[in-house]
């Protein structure tokens, strides 16, 4: 009886207790809402930054749809400079996500053309435009063919350049500060093996150098990989390539404190190839088999990593979409036996840091 009584208690409580916060939710979710917005508003990360060099990753997928990431995007930080390396669809709010302003950004290095590492650019210029009132347009450094995407964004923008500053003001919003300026660099012709890619120095300020060396990625070409050096610290960046057909790669990435490579594990992709054409769909199964013979699989980094004598790798450009940490052991197979440093697979918000003239190497999540 008395147990009886106890439950009825409890239900009569329970009851009590959803009837309250149903009249107070509203109450309750706007003081919830002041916190969280000055938590955001606050946070400040650039200002609490050590002494080095960081990489932030704001978007580690590729086309194939993967809720838990953005497309190929990574952020630099070299001292009071920010850069963007690519700038696929949806990682401009992940920039935001990680406590990063975009406003502060120097500059965007494009590594190609296609859609997955340019989509984003847009929203890039307009974020970086709207919230620094910034007067000139936002630096895009690529090889080659920028100036076309500049122009064609540059297009795309141009009435919404023209809305911005006649709503908010050109004190607020200036209209000499919307859009993208390309800054295209010129690469070395090609070579063959055995000759080796030759790097260029395509950008060199407040101590930041950072330098281009073409890579195979046809048709998709010119193609660069790119490595930024500061404060006596390395990070390259390979972009999307074929090692096999980029000579000099390993070269250019020697004794990189953290290489940064593309990585597509043909096994598992094989099992989506299988599923999609079960389904019906043999032209998409169709872009699943080309896919293979233009990028670099966890088992091909490694071994340039050991090559290079790189301190840590990151595979990048996680192809096919993992949707389960689990599975990041099947991703990389054999790779962590090719190579004695770190070795991560990347996934959205993830930062590294390399502190000046030092040796650590610390990694974090920036979400």
């Amino acid at each position: 009886m008395h147990r009886i009584k106890l439950f009825a208690v409890l239900g009569v409580t329970g009851v009590i207790a959803l009837v309250a916060l149903r009249f107070f939710q509203a109450p309750l979710g706007q003081m919830t809402f002041e916190r969280m917005a000055a938590q955001r508003v606050q946070q400040d990360r650039p200002g609490s930054l050590q002494p080095g060099l960081y990489v932030a990753f704001c978007g580690t997928g590729a086309p194939l749809p993967d809720p838990s990431r953005a497309e190929s995007c990574a952020v630099v930080i070299a001292g009071e400079r920010m850069f963007v390396i690519d700038s696929g669809s949806g990682s401009t709010s992940n920039i935001a996500g990680m406590g990063l302003r975009p406003d502060h950004i120097r500059a965007v290095f494009l590594t190609h053309f296609h859609s997955d590492h340019i989509a984003d650019l847009g929203n890039l210029a307009l974020q970086r435009w709207v919230n620094g009132a910034h007067e000139t347009p936002m630096s895009v450094y690529g090889p080659p063919g920028v100036e076309q995407v500049v122009y064609g964004f540059n297009q795309a923008y141009a009435l919404d350049q023209i809305y911005r500053p006649a709503h908010h003001g050109e004190i607020v919003v200036p209209s000499s500060g919307g859009g993208l300026q390309a800054h295209p660099f010129e690469l070395p012709d090609r070579v063959a093996p055995p000759a080796r890619e030759q790097p260029v120095t395509v950008f060199s300020e407040d101590g930041v150098t950072v330098t281009a060396m073409r890579v195979d990625h046809d048709p998709a070409a010119p193609a660069v990989a790119y490595r930024f050096e500061y404060a006596g610290r390395s990070v390259v960046f390979s972009g999307d390539l074929i090692m096999s057909r980029s000579p000099g790669f390993a070269d250019f990435a020697q004794d990189a404190d953290l290489l940064v490579i593309e990585g597509l594990q043909p096994e598992l992709l094989s099992v989506l190839e299988q599923n999609i054409i079960a389904r019906g769909d043999p032209l998409l199964g169709a872009i699943m088999q080309d896919v293979l013979d233009y990028h670099t699989t966890p088992a091909e980094a490694a071994d340039v990593a050991r090559l290079a004598k790189a301190s840590a790798l990151i595979l990048n450009h996680v192809v096919p979409p993992l949707p389960s940490r689990f599975l990041e052991p099947a991703f990389l197979r054999d790779a962590p036996s090719r190579f004695d440093g770190e070795i991560h697979v990347a996934r959205d918000g993830m930062s590294v840091f390399m502190a000046a003239e030092g040796d650590e190497i610390e990694f974090d999540d920036w979400f």
